[in-house]
């Protein structure tokens, strides 16, 4: 389990946090710290939404009306080291001071070609609260579950280094240019 907490500035209102959270295609070449390069590096290769939950059919990003409490949206991601995976996002709270979205893995994660994640099995929540005009409190909780989650024994600073480089990327801070959040 991984726990952010950050507060950052944005003067782009809920609107603006919307059109971040939807616009999936720009996650590609979020930087991250990889520990076991010792390098920044592309956490993400490539990512686009879903048409739906049973397509792999690409779509425009999200706009920021469908970032909106109750919807239930799909996007594909090419993770540099696990490859493509297909998310489910719901967007359990959207009011113009609260979002509260969450995602999880609604397709297996393979590692190498065998399956780590079984759908379901990695989950996280982003909880986004307006502090006041211009600042925004960030949380975010993820974790796995299933004896996979065994595997990342020993790795827990990629998994640190993974959350910060979301949360930078949502946050709109540069990926490389703080130290990483754990070596």
């Amino acid at each position: 389990m991984v726990v952010t907490a950050a507060r950052f500035r944005f003067s782009g209102g809920t609107d603006g946090l919307r059109r971040r959270i939807g616009a999936v295609s720009q996650t590609a070449g979020t930087l991250y710290w990889s520990t076991t390069q010792q390098r920044w590096q592309k956490l993400i290769l490539e990512a686009h939404a879903l048409a739906g939950p049973d397509t792999d059919d690409a779509r425009q990003d999200f706009t920021p009306a469908e970032i909106a409490e109750g919807r239930t949206l799909y996007f594909e991601q090419e993770d540099n080291l696990f490859g493509n995976v297909t998310y489910r996002m719901q967007i359990r709270k959207a009011t113009s001071s609260v979002l509260v979205v969450d995602i999880d893995n609604s397709s297996a994660i393979r590692y190498l070609g065998i399956p780590v994640f079984q759908p379901g099995q990695v989950q996280s929540i982003y909880y986004l609260e307006k502090e006041s005009a211009g600042i925004w409190r960030y949380y975010a909780i993820a974790r796995t579950v299933g004896r996979a989650g065994t595997l990342l024994a020993g790795h827990e600073s990629s998994a640190i280094n993974r959350a910060v480089a979301l949360y930078r990327r949502l946050a709109g801070i540069p990926g490389d240019l703080e130290p990483p959040a754990a070596r």
